[in-house]
């Protein structure tokens, strides 16, 4: 239903619009992406019935699943520009887009890092330390997982997989996800385990807990705050910086470079958007080929 008038909107941009492949592929991207919300919301709808509403909600639903701001006002531009074809075309007669604007987006979410600031926060951690060995883990582990702070703090070594590249998280309502992790984040994570964990004095009650202080106790909310604040100062990042930013870079990057919107829903443990359907897990080894395929340190 809807591949044919993608196919002739791709071949549009091309031939009359001489749009380069880059800039045609992040339109198509655009479209698809609508599409597959559609799907799994299951509102049966072609490319003309689509409405108003439709629309509205697919914004909200990515809003929700903590895309950047600049990522869901270019993908609304894709999406305007693939409906005044459509009226071009003559195959509508109103743009259910025309009187949607960026700025009536949801909800204002948080900057987003680019993989250029995660670098520089990562260039100045010194390695020369415990602490900076572990904050280097801390700050792999949040981007490579994009998982909550009370997620990394509570994360167990005995829900740590890395035979197969995943972890076992505990999420909200206290269910259990797996998330895939990649190899940097392991890497530095056994770094952490094998060179200072290891010779730690631990506290009764966190001998199963990944991330330390150096008195051998749990980590605290605040102090994962506290390094994510420090490195970014020292990183000399003008953004309000937060491990939720990581959590929002992940899902951005992630969608920006090509991955599902439903992958990245279950990576982030969020609800199925069918709120009357129960959730079918998506299988592993695809969500283990998406972060390896999609995220920049996959």
């Amino acid at each position: 239903m809807w591949q044919s008038y993608i196919k002739h909107f791709k071949n549009y941009l091309r031939l009359e619009r001489s749009f380069s492949d880059n800039s045609i592929q992040a339109y198509i991207r655009d479209i698809e992406k609508l599409v597959e919300y559609l799907e799994l919301s299951k509102t049966n709808v072609g490319p003309r019935e689509v409405q108003e509403e439709n629309l509205l909600a697919f914004l909200k639903y990515i809003s929700e699943l903590g895309l950047a701001a600049h990522t869901q006002a270019r993908m609304l531009s894709g999406i305007k520009a693939f409906y005044r074809y459509m009226l071009l075309e003559n195959e509508i007669q109103e743009d259910p887009t025309e009187l949607i604007d960026a700025p009536r987006l949801p909800r204002k979410l948080p900057d987003v890092l680019s993989y250029e600031d995660i670098e520089q926060i990562i260039e100045v951690i010194d390695h020369s330390t415990p602490e900076g060995t572990r904050n280097r883990a801390i700050i792999e582990t949040l981007y490579s997982t994009g998982l909550r702070v009370s997620e990394l703090v509570d994360l167990q070594l005995t829900n740590c997989q890395f035979d197969i590249g995943f972890i076992r998280v505990l999420g909200k309502g206290d269910k259990m996800r797996l998330v895939p992790i990649g190899h940097d984040a392991i890497k530095y994570i056994n770094l952490y385990l094998e060179h200072v964990r290891r010779d730690m004095p631990i506290q009764k009650g966190s001998e199963d807990i990944v991330f330390l202080n150096r008195r051998g106790k749990q980590l605290t909310r605040v102090m994962i705050f506290l390094i994510i604040k420090d490195a970014a100062e020292k990183a000399g990042i003008h953004k309000k910086v937060s491990p939720h930013t990581f959590r929002h870079s992940f899902a951005t990057h992630l969608v920006e470079g090509g991955a599902s919107l439903r992958a990245v829903q279950e990576m982030l443990g969020h609800e199925s958007i069918t709120t009357t359907e129960i959730y079918t897990h998506l299988d592993r080894e695809y969500l283990r080929q998406i972060i390896t395929e999609f995220h920049p340190r996959g």
